[in-house]
């Protein structure tokens, strides 16, 4: 490594830096491959278990209350001790325990086991982050967040689809069993991936002189960022909507349209992997804007929250049939644009050592408000109305979104000029 040509700004030579990434990209498509599939087998599990919608949404939630538990302390171990090391021992986590889904026999117990899955997926998108800025030089940190981010509509879309199509033809069991082998190979490789030397933990005083952080002033370096407390729950509420389309959109299709549920889940699975396009184009306009208004990492996301608003209203709201396909195409596109940008500013107005934890309070966020209340107060409407009211208050969700971000902009760059600038040191 010594040796060859490492361009500025990279810790890394070019080819290694992206081996690297792919991992890190594999390994988040297998994370929500393993966390997504059991949406599309909801009929073929509350048949076979006797379950309510509200009980299916659980199945959902106890993955996302999982990692609001220990999502934080994790980040901790990530950012303090060994961020590859930390990601490969909870991806072989998630792996096991998806494996032990297809074990279960009732409801309790896939209950358990999905949080199980929940348990090891706590720490990845953390570290995941903190490495890939430290990879990274900074003006392409939001194209480099959103091609990672791109394998998180990925997994979802494999997921739903897998979940159908092995569900009807060999059982949803099955389904669980298959899913979990390829990500714990991935999961060994990473044992073998370097990783960026520990920050040390300290901040120029006003005499000038280096101090030692202490969690006093830890706790304000965070909340003396308001651009990055309206990211985190500008994150919550389009996750909110995000998370409730992965695990409703397909049982939508099914009963609105009275569809085969391989056929509802392929429809889903088509809305949700159009952000494959969506967050890297996000990450790659954001950086070009970036070069004239640096208050486009929160500008960018705030537009393409209230345009994912907009195109869903019109489908839930205005139009059927393949029109209304053709908006939620359109916004299945812009839906995810807001992550690479968003994702970046949490890493953009923090100091270097914390980058893993501010992520991980992103997490904690979008977590407990979102992703973990979606599934089971969409569920619960559902079983006390009917699917298309549960879905109907999505658009409201996203504009609030929208609201948060640009409010974030004005704060981004008085919160940028507070932030330490340190230069991270590389593995041997």
């Amino acid at each position: 490594m010594k040796n060859k040509i490492i361009p500025q700004g990279y810790l890394y030579t070019k080819g290694y830096t992206n081996y690297i990434f792919v991992l890190l990209f594999l390994l988040y498509m297998f994370d929500y491959i393993d966390r997504s599939i059991v949406t599309s087998m909801f009929v073929n599990i509350e048949k076979d278990l006797g379950i309510t919608h509200t009980q299916s949404g659980l199945l959902m939630s106890a993955v996302y209350w999982a990692i609001v538990l220990l999502t934080f302390p994790v980040s901790i171990l990530v950012d303090r001790w060994n961020r590859t090391k930390t990601i490969g021992i909870m991806a072989v986590l998630w792996s096991l325990a998806t494996a032990l889904c297809a074990l279960t026999g009732n409801f309790m117990q896939l209950l358990f086991t999905r949080a199980l899955i929940g348990v090891g997926e706590a720490g990845y998108a953390p570290g995941g982050t903190a490495v890939i800025s430290g990879l990274y030089p900074e003006d392409k940190r939001s194209r480099m967040m959103g091609l990672w981010n791109a394998s998180i509509p990925m997994g979802t879309a494999i997921g739903v689809l897998l979940g159908g199509i092995i569900a009807t033809r060999l059982g949803w069991k099955h389904a669980f069993g298959l899913v979990a082998l390829p990500g714990l190979i991935i999961a060994v490789l990473f044992f073998f991936v370097k990783d960026y030397k520990t920050v040390d933990l300290s901040f120029t005083d006003s005499q000038n002189k280096r101090t030692k952080m202490k969690v006093n002033d830890i706790t304000k370096e965070f909340l003396s960022r308001p651009s990055l407390i309206l990211t985190y729950f500008g994150f919550a509420a389009v996750v909110f909507v995000s998370t409730s389309l992965i695990t409703w959109l397909s049982t939508y299709f099914h009963v609105t349209r009275d569809l085969p549920v391989e056929k509802a889940g392929s429809m889903a699975s088509a809305v949700m992997v159009l952000a494959i396009v969506g967050a890297p184009l996000g990450g790659y306009i954001t950086d070009q804007w970036r070069k004239t208004n640096l208050r486009a990492r929160l500008l960018l996301p705030a537009m393409t929250s209230l345009l994912s608003a907009v195109f869903l209203l019109i489908a839930l709201w205005f139009t059927k049939g393949t029109v209304q396909y053709i908006f939620f195409l359109l916004m299945g596109v812009t839906l995810t644009a807001f992550v690479p940008a968003a994702a970046a500013v949490t890493q953009d107005v923090i100091h270097a050592g914390l980058r893993a934890m501010s992520y991980a309070i992103a997490v904690v966020v979008q977590n407990l408000l979102g992703a973990s209340t979606a599934p089971f107060v969409i569920g619960k409407l559902y079983d006390i109305y009917d699917i298309k009211t549960a879905l109907s208050l999505l658009p409201f969700m996203l504009m609030l979104g929208a609201i948060l971000f640009y409010t974030g902009s004005h704060f981004y760059l008085k919160d940028l000029g507070k932030t330490a600038k340190i230069k991270l040191e590389a593995e041997v």
